[in-house]
């Protein structure tokens, strides 16, 4: 039989020699593939502005004078158009702007991508998750929460179950839809930390994040992005931690994983302190550590650590930018135009907030988020 299949004057031993040509053809153009895949992708969003509002329209966007002018100066750019009366009605505006935005890049990237956009989808839906399951765990009203508000069907689902059952309930309904026993356990518990509770939410999704799928060549870049979200998570929890006072043991809880540079080692460190200024000398030798001490002064300043956050947020978008020239040709554009887009419209709801309360430019960009610049 061996002998008839490398008989190269026999017609099997020409199906083998074809069929490895075919194989190694098919895994050298692999690669290739999934770049054609994201070509026009990555070429769409390069075009329309990644990011699309620079910094020095951002100032003069802050200048407005009042919501007004703030809608008029944003719906001259060609990419919005927001609508409202009041603050409330303006941020509802600019995140319905940003759900359009995500479907439009879903529609527009690899099929393979969309389960990796639905669970981007999810990690927006969390934030109602954990205000629907706060009023029901402390037996307020849910009725505020509009479960049309939900991005995705099954979290409507679940508001739905969560609506319509007593609070007992609860653990049972969350272990159905796939959320961890470490979330139910707490929930459980007679004096529930909310801190905590928030902080395991973070890592379901994370955990979701780095389960997803996509295209070839793509896991590395993606990966890479979620070890940079959790270490920044990491050290934006334990600084408030150690700024709230928290004991160690409830800082150690706090820990979502190892991230790209924050190992489990590296964390304890940092909750074997007493001060916030000690926490940052702890992350010293990190990519974290400059962006933090430079802002140390602020921090004393203010007495916040939403400085340190805002700087590590900074950060974080010239992280992505980093990931997206590395991973130009696959998914690295794709992650910086999602994150780009996220922040700048954090930034223009911190401005139509600040509008809205008559605040001064100067106190309402202390709470505007660039990215840092190397």
């Amino acid at each position: 039989m061996l002998d008839l299949i490398l008989d190269p004057y026999g017609f099997p031993f020409w199906i083998l020699i074809f069929s490895i040509v075919i194989l190694v053809f098919g895994l050298a153009l692999r690669p290739f593939i999934t770049h054609m895949k994201f070509a026009y992708t990555n070429a769409l969003f390069e075009a329309i502005g990644n990011p699309f509002i620079e910094v020095k329209d951002l100032d003069r966007i802050v200048d407005s004078k009042d919501l007004s002018g703030f809608k008029e100066s944003i719906n001259n750019l060609k990419d919005y158009n927001i609508e409202g009366e009041n603050t409330y009605e303006v941020q509802q505006s600019l995140d319905e702007h940003f759900i359009k935005t995500i479907k439009m890049m879903r529609k527009n990237s690899p099929k393979d991508m969309n389960n990796f956009y639905d669970t981007y989808l999810e990690k927006l839906d969390l934030y109602l998750v954990k205000n629907m399951l706060r009023n029901k765990l402390e037996d307020k009203t849910i009725q505020d929460i509009k479960i049309d508000e939900a991005k995705l069907e099954i979290t409507k689902e679940l508001f739905q179950k969560i609506k319509e059952n007593e609070k007992k309930d609860l653990p049972e309904i969350l272990k159905k839809y796939g959320f961890e026993k470490e979330i139910t356990d707490i929930i459980s518990q007679e004096k529930i930390n909310y801190f905590i509770l928030d902080n395991k939410l973070n890592k379901y999704i994370i955990n979701k994040f780095k389960q997803v799928k996509v295209p070839y060549k793509c896991e590395q870049g993606k990966q890479i992005f979620i070890k940079r979200m959790i270490d920044i998570l990491n050290i934006k929890n334990v600084l408030r931690a150690i700024q709230l006072s928290y004991n160690k043991e409830s800082c150690q809880q706090l820990f979502l994983g190892e991230g790209q540079e924050i190992a489990p080692w590296k964390y304890k460190e940092i909750v074997d302190v007493d001060q916030v200024s000690q926490g940052i000398s702890s992350i010293e030798g990190t990519s974290y550590y400059n962006v933090l001490k430079d802002n140390i002064e602020e921090y004393n300043k203010e007495n916040s650590v939403q400085v340190l956050e805002n700087a590590l947020d900074g950060l974080f978008l010239k992280l992505v930018r980093d990931i997206s020239l590395q991973y130009f040709v696959s998914i690295g554009p794709t992650i910086r135009y999602l994150i780009s887009k996220e922040f700048e419209i954090q930034n223009l709801k911190v401005i139509a907030k600040g509008l809205g309360e008559n605040l001064s430019s100067d106190i309402i960009k202390k709470f505007i988020v660039t990215e840092v610049k190397a």
